[in-house]
């Protein structure tokens, strides 16, 4: 069985395409019904963020399970997309490039900004559903855990947070270079998920003299007010705040237009101040009409991704990739290794019986052995076998870190005409 991932994200397509392939919960529910009703595939994660959407397998066979999961992506995006031009947007990782694309992924090395610490929250959530939905294993759960571990550690021993704000810190950063510091302004949260709360602990640190938080689930809305003495609001209420705000973040992960070019005219009818919307939702929740209205500035997903191409903390970024190396490294050798012991363990219990027939045929054969010299002999037959096979299952080991470690495992099996059963049974038996 081999780790497989089909997925597109910010670098390989722009925010349009993307934005037509969002899933909210119930969305990434259906894929990992649909993932794992392919035949090749017996485990699944889904990892759906507003830059990146990432399907996680393991897999018995690479092509196959290639084109069934790569059309279920296309679907997804059915009618809006054209086959072919979805089709050369999506990149597939096959086993160690599938464990170093999630490392590198989980250390914020793969994000629209760089070094970002989100991206742990939304890995986390991708194995928590996975959990749920029962259809990640012992192979998905061990490399998420891994790769979990592998961002906290990036995070903790490196400067990367300092270096890489978040996706609302960057896009505050823009708009404070264009309009002028968040500290005295009056802000609007629409929403009350993570990225919400993130914008609101962020606006209230720079110093915001009143923040609103709108959203359908009033309760949501009122947990995340009262922690950042905020207010909470229905969203019924959207269009009177929009009159008072300086500064509107957007982001409810709704499935059409959250803010109407024709609310924020109305609410500002008569009002000449500047005010600026940050859309951080994927679709979109502001009408890109909404930029056309006099005084109003929207700063979406895919001005972000232009303003930040290619800005990197680098020192702090180079640190971060020597941390991933070597983790890559050493959780490759460690599943290499591991490959190859259901076929040592397997050996050695061949090896065990053939002996145990050997020494009994012999006994029944020689009923004049004392019980003395049985146990010569048997501690003989038994050295001898334990010697034959010191080398070769040592140096299976060794060269499991290599290049075609699991050919020399195959290897084995073949010479010693193992019971493939049998080394699968010693493969399940491991698994927890």
């Amino acid at each position: 069985m081999s780790i497989l991932v089909v997925g597109i994200s910010h670098r390989t397509a722009p925010v349009d395409v993307l934005e037509q392939l969002a899933l909210d919960t119930d969305g990434v529910a259906k894929l990992l019904d649909d993932v794992t009703a392919c035949d090749h595939v017996s485990e699944a994660a889904v990892l759906a963020t507003c830059n990146r959407l990432e399907i996680y397998t393991e897999v018995d066979r690479f092509h196959g399970s290639v084109e069934e999961i790569s059309r279920l992506l296309c679907d997804r995006g059915a009618g809006f997309v054209l086959d072919n031009d979805l089709l050369s947007c999506l990149y597939v990782h096959y086993d160690d490039g599938a464990v170093s694309h999630l490392f590198h992924v989980a250390a914020g090395l793969d994000s629209m900004v760089v070094g970002e610490g989100q991206i742990l929250g939304q890995a986390r959530e991708a194995l928590r559903h996975g959990q749920e939905a029962g259809t990640v294993g012992p192979a998905l759960n061990v490399l998420f855990q891994q790769a979990l571990r592998v961002g906290k550690r990036s995070h903790a021993e490196t400067d990367i947070d300092r270096a890489a704000p978040s996706m609302v810190g960057a896009a505050l950063d823009l708009a404070t270079a264009e309009s002028g510091s968040v500290a005295g302004k009056r802000v609007l949260v629409v929403g009350a998920g993570a990225m919400a709360a993130l914008s609101v602990a962020t606006v209230s640190r720079l110093g915001a003299s009143d923040i609103a938080i709108l959203n359908r689930t009033e309760g949501n809305a009122v947990r995340l007010a009262e922690e950042y003495a905020a207010r909470s609001l229905p969203l019924s209420d959207l269009q009177s705040e929009l009159a008072k705000a300086d500064l509107v973040v957007s982001c409810t992960g709704a499935s059409g237009v959250v803010v109407t070019a024709d609310e924020v005219s109305r609410a500002r009818f008569g009002n000449t101040d500047p005010l600026v919307f940050l859309d951080l939702a994927l679709p979109h929740d502001v009408d890109p009409a909404v930029a056309e209205l006099p005084g109003v500035d929207v700063i979406d997903l895919r001005r972000l991704a232009s303003d930040l191409a290619g800005t990197e903390g680098a020192r702090e970024v180079i640190g971060v990739r020597e941390i991933v190396g070597e983790e890559i490294t050493a959780f490759v050798a460690a599943r290499r290794k591991a490959s190859v012991t259901p076929t040592v363990v397997a050996l050695r219990s061949m090896a065990t019986t053939v002996v145990d027939a050997e020494i009994e045929r012999l006994f029944s054969r020689r009923p004049d052995l004392d019980s003395e010299a049985r146990a010569e002999v048997e501690m003989a037959v038994r050295r001898v076998a334990d010697k034959l096979l010191h080398q070769p299952t040592t140096r299976v080991k060794e060269l499991a870190n290599e290049a075609g470690a699991v050919s020399y495992a195959a290897a084995l099996r073949e010479l010693f005409a193992l019971d493939p059963e049998a080394v699968d049974a010693v493969t399940r038996a491991e698994r927890p």
